[in-house]
């Protein structure tokens, strides 16, 4: 199935600018001192899980430890994946700091609840300078298992290909720029994939074989395309996840930032298809650089019986 109704968060214990990631991420700004940015990042996601629970998701919570320092430990979605096979799929990340969270507790949760038959352990990559950082590098149609990435330094060919070969995906990559012509550093903040709905930056992709690869991919698998625009991307539209509530009905998470950047006939588009779910997370997306999608792991295991 394309969408789940399980995602895995992790509430913050020391949340702030990062300088390893922020090299490449031209969304981080550091616009506060370490103690009131864990302030105003905790009232953030505390209210962003109430309003999902409140909107039929079921989260899970884990509360993250103060040492190791992992600052970006709040955007879960790009050090693993999981899947419906009981797959679980561990990825190799560019960001030093970055790869400590893999050893903060999240894997036992999993394992506690979940079916995990399957771990695909990529992250020796790291050894050969090699990253694909989950599903922020990667945008899966999982019902068509197509994986969608622009390349990137955090996001290369060997991997994705090694991804595709274990999981049997077809790849469907891309080069993809911002309005300063850098390469975007994950996919996941360009585009995103529903059941029906697309929303995709298209203007992002200078060489136009590629755009029209990707609009072909999409229209061939049904999808109903939501374009994008430069002011759009920057507000984090782009990095929208489509979830589906108890009663299986389709919600598509976003931040504040987000929906208010949409103009009404494309709020009117999401609505088509979904219901929006819009969350006030401001302080996280400025700071971290990452948005509503990022903060959210999917969870598509099994449980245990």
């Amino acid at each position: 199935m394309q969408t789940t109704n399980t995602v895995l968060m992790i509430r913050p214990t020391r949340f702030a600018f990062n300088p390893d990631t922020a090299v490449n991420n031209r969304f981080q700004q550091p616009l506060l001192d370490p103690e009131r940015a864990q302030q105003k990042a905790l009232e953030e996601f505390d209210g962003y899980v109430q309003t999902l629970r409140e909107n039929g998701v079921e989260v899970l919570v884990v509360q993250d430890t103060p040492a190791p320092h992992t600052p970006d430990s709040i955007f879960p979605n790009n050090w693993w994946s999981s899947h419906a096979d009981g797959s679980l799929v561990l990825y190799p990340m560019e960001g030093q700091n970055r790869r400590l969270e893999r050893n903060k507790g999240v894997l036992q949760v999993l394992e506690q609840r979940f079916a995990i038959r399957t771990t695909i352990d990529l992250s020796t990559l790291e050894q050969q300078n090699i990253f694909l950082e989950g599903t922020g590098s990667m945008v899966l149609d999982r019902e068509n298992r197509i994986s969608y990435a622009c390349h990137s330094g955090r996001t290369h060919v060997d991997a994705l290909r090694q991804f595709a070969e274990r999981l049997d995906y077809r790849i469907c990559a891309f080069h993809a720029v911002d309005r300063h012509q850098a390469p975007i550093y994950h996919s996941n903040v360009m585009m995103s994939v529903g059941r029906e709905l697309s929303v995709v930056c298209l203007q992002a992709l200078p060489e136009e074989a590629e755009r029209q690869a990707l609009q072909r991919s999409l229209h061939d698998t049904g999808k109903d395309i939501l374009a994008l625009d430069y002011d759009q991307l920057e507000a984090f539209a782009g990095n929208m996840l489509e979830v589906h509530d108890k009663d299986g009905q389709p919600l598509l998470v976003m931040s504040r930032s987000a929906w208010q950047s949409l103009l009404p006939a494309q709020r009117q588009h999401v609505e088509r298809h979904t219901r929006p779910v819009v969350v006030n997370i401001d302080h996280i997306e400025r700071i971290g650089g990452g948005s509503a999608r990022c903060m959210l792991a999917e969870v598509h295991l099994p449980t245990r019986n």
